[in-house]
């Protein structure tokens, strides 16, 4: 980008990495502050990563709670609708920056800022592009997925059908306190009818957000960053155990992943924690459960596991962790029916199997205990992604040419 640099406001729920939205949003902003531009980070929730302030980023966090873990449960109720405390901070940010030279980029606003503090961008008329980590733009509890069900949503999001069925995963009380959320963000926060700007992670999640965005939205495809360093490609045909990475929840599949694992007697490793640890350890009494990890030794696991098992009963948006056992030479085992197929070769880099079959999942486990097959598609996700890898720094080139863009249609 030639010219002086806009300044950047990027708004997350949270000012430290706690999950793949808060390592994308706050990995590029000292990304783009070591670029020379002047970022400023806009967070509802502490403490705050000290690499943004060593690196100059600019960091405003209201000290507030995310809904969920708010003690004082009335104004969590009040405040998760419409946070006026975010939206009044925001617009004493915006006092002091000019809309012509400025781009708010908004990646989490449902766990503690709500879309008050956008509205007040939009109201402003600054430029905002949006990056679509999940479904909350459409989707009341963000991911189209019927709890109760354990299935994939197949009612069109905020349709009657939709507001009427028990979706969520704690009650119809709380799908209800969603719905009206959903409206509130929709009729005065302006998402996402009033947003002109949009990222898109796969191709995935953008044709199935297309119907819910506006119709002249700009789009824009920007692959998420992967935390990788290359080495030599680890050999998967000399490992036992097939890896799962994730949070242990009814969406993520680990049941799934166990009961498969059980069913085609090979060794399982769960890295990662959740509420169905229990119920993962009682189907699968011979897996191993690491409890969360740093992300250092999570790479060091993969390096030692046969193939990565991606088991989502849900949509999902890209599915980092099958790029990220790519990078060190793991074939993925992925369902057909969710965002992380774009990122494996059927048979090439990896397997496909039929969403939520346990069955064809243990099918596909017992066809990789052949070495040769394991090492060949192995090293075929291996090459494949280093070949065009989704590092920190193209990701950082992308959001450059997407904001020069957007800067460049404002002036038309």
């Amino acid at each position: 980008m030639t010219g002086r640099k806009p300044h950047l406001v990027v708004v997350n729920d949270f000012a430290h990495v706690n999950g793949g939205t808060a390592m994308v949003a706050l990995s590029s902003a000292i990304a783009l502050a070591g670029r020379g531009y002047p970022v400023t980070v806009f967070a509802a929730v502490g403490p705050v990563m000290p690499e943004l302030k060593q690196e100059g980023v600019d960091v405003v966090c209201l000290g507030g709670h995310e809904i969920t873990a708010n003690p004082n449960r009335l104004r969590a109720v009040f405040d998760g609708l419409w946070n006026r405390a975010a939206a009044r901070r925001m617009r004493e940010v915006l006092k002091r920056l000019d809309p012509a030279d400025t781009i708010i980029h908004i990646h989490g606003w449902t766990k503690a800022l709500t879309a008050a503090p956008i509205a007040a961008a939009l109201n402003r008329r600054f430029s905002i592009v949006l990056t679509l980590h999940d479904y909350f733009a459409a989707c009341p509890n963000g991911g189209f997925y019927d709890f109760p069900k354990g299935r994939i949503c197949p009612l069109r999001a905020m349709s009657p059908s939709c507001l009427t069925c028990n979706c969520d995963k704690n009650s119809r009380a709380q799908k209800l306190w969603r719905v009206t959320r959903q409206m509130m963000q929709k009729r005065w926060g302006g998402i996402p009818g009033r947003i002109e700007n949009v990222i898109t992670v796969s191709g995935f999640s953008r044709d199935l957000m297309a119907p819910y965005l506006p119709g002249d939205a700009r789009l824009y495809d920007v692959r998420n960053p992967i935390q990788a360093t290359q080495e030599p490609p680890a050999v998967p045909g000399m490992n036992k155990p097939f890896a799962f990475v994730g949070r242990l929840s009814p969406e993520k599949g680990a049941i799934l992943f166990a009961e498969a694992a059980a069913k085609a007697r090979i060794p399982a490793l769960f890295i990662g924690d959740g509420e169905q640890r229990q119920d993962v350890a009682t189907r699968c009494p011979e897996g191993v459960i690491t409890g969360w990890v740093a992300p250092e030794e999570v790479r060091r696991h993969l390096r030692s596991a046969r193939a990565l098992v991606l088991p989502s009963l849900c949509y999902e948006t890209q599915g980092m962790t099958v790029l990220e056992a790519a990078a060190c030479s793991l074939p993925a085992i992925v369902p057909d029916t969710c965002a992380a197929r774009e990122a494996v070769n059927d048979g090439v880099t990896g397997l496909w199997f039929r969403g939520g079959d346990a069955d064809d999942l243990a099918a596909k486990l017992t066809l990789l205990q052949d070495d040769n097959l394991v090492n060949r598609l192995g090293r075929a996700a291996y090459d494949r992604f280093w070949a065009d890898p989704s590092t920190l720094e193209r990701h950082i080139l992308a959001l450059e040419t997407v904001y020069f863009q957007i800067l460049a249609a404002r002036t038309q």
